[in-house]
C-alpha cells in the first residue's frame, strides 16, 4: 500500500469508528434485542425467538399502525413540497437585498427544538387556544384543531419545511435562468416553461428533499405524541409504549420493521426517480 493510500485510510479511520460506534454498535444491539425473548423482570429473557417478529408483520393493530406512519409521511412530504417549491424558486432567483433575512426566515425554526415548536403549536391550535379564542370572540363555531391528524400533519410540515426548501433551493441556483428564457422565446407560457423546464431540472432536488423529509416523517415522535394526544398513533408512538412496557424486544422488532419498510419506500422511490432523471439526460 503507497504512503498515499495509508494516509487517506489514517484520515478515515477516526470517522470510520465514529460510525462503528454511535451508529453500527447501537443497530446491531436492537437487531439481537428483537430476537430475544420478553420478559417482566428484566429488558429480555434468555433464549432467542422471531416470534416478535412475526407479531410485527402479521398483527392487523401494527400493520395498520405502520400503513397509516406511511400514510401521513407521504401526506407531509407532498404538502411540503407544495408549500417549499414556491419559496425556494423565489430565494433562489430574488436579487432582492432582502434576500438574506428571507433566507434566515426559512433557516429560523431550525433554531427552536422540536419541543418548543411543538407546544407553539398546542398554544395556537388547543380548544382554548388563540386560533378557537378568536372563533369565540366573532361568534363562529369551535374548531377542533388538536387530538388528530390535522393538527399533526400542520405541525410537522412546519418542523419539516427547512429540510425541503434547502435542496430545492440548491437545485434549482443549478438551473441556467437562460434555458427558461430560450423556451419562453419559442412560444411556451408559464405554465410549459415550468412543467418541460424547471420542473425536470430541479429533479434532483425534489429527490433529495422528499427523501429526507419522508423519513423525518416516519421517525417523527415527539409532535404526533403531543399534538395527537393518543388518538394518532405511529409506529414510532407505539414502540416507545412497549418500551414503557417494558417489552423491549417487541419493541425493537417493530423499530427494525418501520425501519426496513421505510427502506424499501425510499428504495422504490429512489429507482423511480432515477428513471426520471435517466430519462431526461
Amino acid at each position: 500500500m503507497s504512503g498515499i493510500a495509508r494516509a487517506k485510510w489514517l484520515l478515515a479511520a477516526p470517522v470510520g469508528a465514529m460510525v462503528f460506534g454511535f451508529f453500527m454498535v447501537p443497530y446491531l444491539n436492537i437487531v439481537v434485542m428483537s430476537l430475544r425473548q420478553p420478559s417482566t423482570t428484566q429488558a429480555y429473557g434468555p433464549g432467542f425467538t422471531t416470534d416478535n417478529f412475526v407479531k410485527a408483520a402479521t398483527d392487523p393493530l401494527y400493520v395498520v399502525t405502520l400503513l397509516d406512519t406511511l400514510r401521513l409521511a407521504a401526506m407531509i412530504t407532498l404538502i411540503t413540497l407544495a408549500l417549499a417549491y414556491p419559496v425556494a424558486f423565489h430565494l433562489a432567483r430574488t436579487e432582492s437585498r432582502w434576500r438574506g433575512v428571507l433566507y434566515g426566515l426559512v433557516l429560523s425554526p431550525l433554531l427552536v427544538g422540536v419541543v418548543i415548536r411543538t407546544f407553539g403549536w398546542i398554544i395556537l391550535l388547543a380548544n382554548n387556544g388563540l386560533i378557537n379564542q378568536a372563533m369565540r370572540q366573532l361568534d363562529l363555531p369551535r374548531l377542533q384543531l388538536m387530538y388528530n391528524e390535522f393538527g399533526v400533519v400542520l405541525a410537522l410540515v412546519h418542523i419539516f419545511l427547512p429540510f425541503m426548501v434547502l435542496p430545492l433551493m440548491g437545485a434549482i441556483q443549478g438551473i441556467d435562468p437562460r434555458l427558461e428564457e430560450a423556451a419562453r422565446s419559442l412560444g411556451a407560457d408559464k405554465r410549459r416553461v415550468f412543467l418541460r423546464v424547471l420542473l425536470p431540472l430541479s429533479m434532483p432536488g425534489i429527490q433529495s428533499g422528499c427523501i429526507l423529509v419522508f423519513v423525518l416523517a416516519c421517525g417523527a415522535y415527539v409532535t404526533p405524541l403531543l399534538l395527537g394526544a393518543g388518538r394518532v398513533h405511529t409506529t414510532t408512538t407505539v414502540v416507545v409504549h412497549q418500551l414503557e412496557l417494558f417489552l423491549w424486544p417487541f419493541g425493537a422488532a417493530l423499530a427494525l420493521v418501520l425501519s426496513l419498510v421505510g427502506l424499501m419506500v425510499v428504495w422504490l422511490y429512489a429507482r423511480l426517480s432515477g428513471r426520471v432523471l435517466r430519462g431526461q439526460s
